[in-house]
């Protein structure tokens, strides 16, 4: 089954949907630049609301834009977080893998297949659509890539598709990736930073059902 994670969970009503749907993934948003901003007492609150990962709820997933240390460290003291997903370099990701001893999946935009990752010591990668100049902050930001550049590629260690997936074209994103997992945040808003039940509800019922699809064409 393919996994889902849905990224920059800001009410308990949504983070009890997931837990519902059997997410793989939730994912809290720690820049301030995002309207899916929460601040580390937020998210706890959002964690206590549902299952930890070892009672069956989603794993808690923090994503950083470049942070210092000392910010990750604050977070952590209130937050117990699974994985931390990383806007940053690839030796500073290794860096915060080491110092902190958690999963850390780096974000890496690509326009080509040389932009692949080939690093094995990061626990894994969000593959999603590059920066753009006009871009006032990290992420796919609703764009989409070329889907058949994972298609024969090696991946180092795990990875998950992200950048302008929806319940619309997921299906599709899987057969044409490949990919093991799926990331979504702003195709399931109503609004931006306001999470939709229906369009969740439909994504995750789509992306399961891609996987089944993949397998059929195999």
């Amino acid at each position: 089954m393919t996994g889902v994670k849905i990224c920059g969970i800001r009410d308990t009503r949504t983070m009890e949907l997931c837990a519902r749907l059997k997410v793989d993934w939730v994912g809290f948003v720690f820049c301030e630049a995002s309207p899916r901003f929460v601040t580390a007492d937020e998210a706890l609150a959002l964690h206590d609301s549902v299952p930890v990962s070892t009672e069956g709820g989603p794993s808690r997933v923090g994503l950083f834009v470049k942070p210092d240390n000392r910010l990750i460290e604050q977070t952590l003291e209130k937050v117990p977080l699974d994985v931390l997903q990383i806007y940053d370099t690839p030796v500073r990701s290794l860096e915060i893998q080491s110092q902190f001893g958690r999963p850390v999946w780096r974000a890496c935009g690509i326009a080509s297949q040389s932009d692949l990752p080939t690093d094995p010591r990061l626990a894994g990668y969000v593959i999603e659509a590059p920066r753009q100049e006009q871009d006032c902050r990290p992420g796919g930001l609703g764009r989409t890539f070329d889907w058949s550049l994972t298609r024969n590629w090696a991946p180092p260690s795990f990875w998950m598709l992200a950048g302008g997936l929806n319940p619309l074209n997921v299906q599709r994103a899987i057969q044409e990736s490949q990919a093991p997992a799926v990331d979504v945040s702003s195709g399931v808003e109503s609004s931006p930073g306001h999470k939709s039940s229906e369009l969740i509800e439909k994504f995750v019922q789509n992306a399961r059902k891609g996987l089944d699809l993949t397998r059929k064409l195999s």
